[in-house]
């Protein structure tokens, strides 16, 4: 974080400041802002927010042991041997700072913010965008998913003088949080990935859900750039709002009207090769990310990039070094004899089909095709024919062997039974050891191992298991 005195910290936080030992309101702090006691160290700030689970105040005294230069809490913790600054609620005070933090390096007028959003992608489109970017200069994007009310803020709080781009990632199960989370940073140019089922029973159906995730194109900087998904009719509905706000547009996709265009889509074993067009400059890529639907991830990186200034050359050569899209996602594990896809971190409707299908592009002859399913979580009344439909699909995509886990799941493993032309082709689970040590015995050479399911669900460690088990 930028130095600033415990003064400032107050007044951008509206709190009271407690002083103790020598400390003096003039006293700056110049360190990081973590939420985990764990995780702080000499001249960092501690927020102490009260969870479902446990309390920060808890840990204030932990914190100000390891040396924390301040602890921001709803009430003062008197063990503390460490200055606080008292706000009604601990996460209102970091949107607070963050707001203030990203204000004053703004007005360097160097700082260029990048903020999306959409029902999947999210975090691999952050990625790639941050690989891109940080060849440029300075670069602050999130951690894995920091895309809530609290990561969000605890990313934008790690942006310095020197800090050139920074990459938001803005996820959302309920209208308006969107709008408030970017309305922080009002990012310069915005992207919008695509609308799904994801969450649709915080929002209430899918047109709320669009509805929510146009709150990113309002939030934008009048001037600024929004990227959007020309594939995706609810996202280019959002087109007139971008108008409104002053936004210039520019389209990604498949078809020929897009400003980065993909052609000739090809999926193997080794990864996704396509032709991008980028205003009509032709150019091959592949992705050592596995999957099609990683493409669509790519052009939006790609698009935003382009928007910020970077050559599409220099910026395609970045996406083909990305390894890996994050740990749990299209994740290749195991080895060539059993190859584990771990893509359990989340699973809306879109998301599960895009890897069955990947599952079945990149299986070759002779080999065979598992796939481990698990639930996908906030489906609202949809949840059981949502299920259902990844059912069929799996039977329809013959995947031979379906591995079903999960109670939450069993609608999907009850549609494989009705649709399958044989009594094993899907079995069912109650718990991932269950379904462990059925797979320990089952997998044999040659097979390609695809495990999904929401995050909720645990089958990412499931994969992980897997993965180490024939690796």
């Amino acid at each position: 974080m930028i130095a600033l005195s415990l003064s400032e910290i107050a007044a951008a936080v509206g709190g009271e400041l407690h002083l103790v030992g020598a400390d003096t309101p003039a006293s700056r702090v110049s360190g990081a802002v973590d939420t985990d006691s764990r995780l702080v160290g000499p001249g960092d700030i501690f927020a102490a927010k009260p969870g479902e689970v446990t309390d920060g105040h808890l840990f204030v005294a932990t914190a100000a042991s390891a040396g924390a230069a301040l602890a921001i809490v709803e009430r003062v913790v008197p063990e503390a041997e460490c200055s606080q600054v008292v706000v009604p609620d601990v996460v209102r005070a970091l949107a607070d700072l963050a707001r203030e933090v990203v204000g004053r390096v703004r007005a360097l007028g160097h700082l260029r913010v990048a903020g999306i959003t959409g029902s999947n992608g999210k975090t691999t489109t952050k990625n790639m965008l941050a690989r891109i970017l940080e060849d440029e200069g300075e670069t602050v994007a999130p951690v894995a998913s920091f895309n809530n009310a609290v990561g969000a803020p605890l990313t934008m709080l790690r942006v310095t003088e020197t800090t050139r781009f920074l990459v938001c990632e803005f996820g959302a199960d309920a209208p308006g949080q969107i709008a408030r989370l970017a309305g922080l940073v009002t990012p310069d140019v915005v992207i919008e990935l695509m609308v799904g089922l994801s969450h649709a029973g915080g929002f209430g159906g899918i047109e709320q859900t669009a509805i929510a995730k146009r709150e990113l194109v309002e939030a934008a900087r009048p001037g600024g750039v929004a990227v959007l998904n020309a594939d995706d009719p609810r996202v280019a509905a959002m087109a007139p709002a971008a108008a409104e706000r002053g936004l210039n547009v520019r389209w990604f996709g498949r078809g020929e009207d897009a400003d980065v265009r993909a052609e000739d889509v090809r999926v193997t074993p080794h990864g996704t090769d396509t032709r991008l067009v980028v205003d009509g400059e032709r150019f091959d890529m592949h992705l050592q990310v596995l999957g099609a639907h990683h493409v669509s991830n790519a052009q939006a990186a790609l698009t935003a990039a382009v928007a910020l200034g970077v050559a599409p050359a220099a910026a395609v050569a970045r996406l083909e070094s990305v390894a890996l899209a994050e740990r749990w996602r299209m994740q290749p594990l195991g080895s060539e004899r059993v190859r584990i896809i771990n893509d359990a971190y989340n699973a809306s409707p879109d998301a599960m089909q895009a890897a069955l299908r990947t599952l079945a592009e990149i299986a070759q002859p002779g080999e065979r095709m598992v796939a481990v399913l698990g639930a996908m979580s906030e489906l609202g009344e949809l949840d059981v024919e949502e299920h259902q439909k990844i059912g069929l699909l799996a039977v329809r995509l013959r995947i031979p062997r379906i591995v079903v886990v999960g109670r939450e799941a069993r609608p999907l493993y009850l549609a494989a039974i009705a649709e399958g032309s044989w009594s094993d082709e899907a079995v069912f689970f109650e718990t991932a050891d269950e379904a462990f040590a059925y797979l320990a015995d089952e997998l044999v050479d040659g097979d390609r191992v695809l495990v999904k399911s929401s995050n909720a669900a645990g089958l990412r460690f499931l994969g992980d298991r897997l993965g180490e088990l024939f690796a």
